[in-house]
């Protein structure tokens, strides 16, 4: 398979703290991956920084071969430049190359309807016919998004609004969607929903998805190959069964 995402030792610091600690992962095309660990332990910050939102300290980023991100330096500060010198993209670049994120605790427009969350979704396509065909994909993917698609998102239920936020990162057309947290705070069956629709998005949409979730087992089940994540460094990595049947998982991820 080929490999779509490539984080190559990326370190990621808050001031004097530092985040992510020459993390590696690879995500291969058409793989579910998932990164599993305790809150706090970088999860979150690592698909940011995937995604441009944070600047690496070390390191870089690779997408479809393409390196999108590395450490920078600028008049002798560290960050990530504007444009394209040093082979790095700003964040709207980097969704115009197919990457989405479906961000954790959904971040949508609450005082927008649901299509006008739709339309942001759709912020760098450029052929309203295609934008039209999208959010009637949408509405009949999600049918409870199209049935309120005039509705205040904020009228939405916690179960709704992940379902639109979903819809929103997939009306780019993305070849890499990553999720954080998909299933946070949503009860079981809903969660079962959501899941069941991040499958059919991945084996008959055939999107790549890089997935962050805390239910470990969830994660696991879900999911071809998983990291395992501790205070900003990758501890394990193996194929997801594997993972569920680690002695260390079991013992600090699964309750067993």
């Amino acid at each position: 398979m080929k490999k779509m995402l490539n984080v190559d030792s990326i370190s990621v610091s808050y001031g004097n703290i530092e985040a992510l600690h020459e993390v590696s992962l690879h995500v291969e095309q058409g793989e579910v991956v998932c990164l599993i660990g305790a809150n706090g332990a970088g999860k979150s910050t690592l698909l940011k920084a995937i995604v441009g939102l944070e600047p690496l300290t070390g390191g870089e980023i690779s997408y479809e071969d393409d390196i999108i991100a590395r450490r920078a330096h600028e008049n002798g500060k560290k960050g990530i430049f504007k444009g394209h010198r040093e082979g790095l993209l700003r964040t709207d670049e980097i969704a115009g190359r197919g990457v989405a994120l479906v961000p954790e605790g959904r971040r949508v427009f609450a005082d927008m309807s649901v299509e006008e969350n739709l339309d942001m979704g759709a912020f760098l396509v450029r052929d309203e016919g295609l934008i039209a065909r999208k959010k009637e994909e949408m509405y009949d993917f999600f049918p409870i998004l199209g049935a309120r698609r005039k509705q205040k998102t904020r009228s939405l239920s916690g179960g709704e609004q992940q379902m639109l936020a979903i819809a929103r990162a997939l009306m780019g057309s993305p070849r890499l969607l990553l999720l954080d947290e998909p299933g946070l705070g949503l009860a079981p069956l809903i969660i079962q929903d959501i899941f069941e629709k991040i499958r059919i998005i991945n084996e008959e949409d055939g999107v790549t998805v890089f997935l962050v979730e805390q239910n470990a087992r969830l994660a696991l089940n879900a999911s071809n190959r998983g990291y395992v994540m501790e205070n900003g460094v990758i501890v394990l990595s193996d194929l997801s069964a594997n993972l569920l049947e680690n002695e260390k998982v079991k013992s600090a991820y699964l309750g067993e």
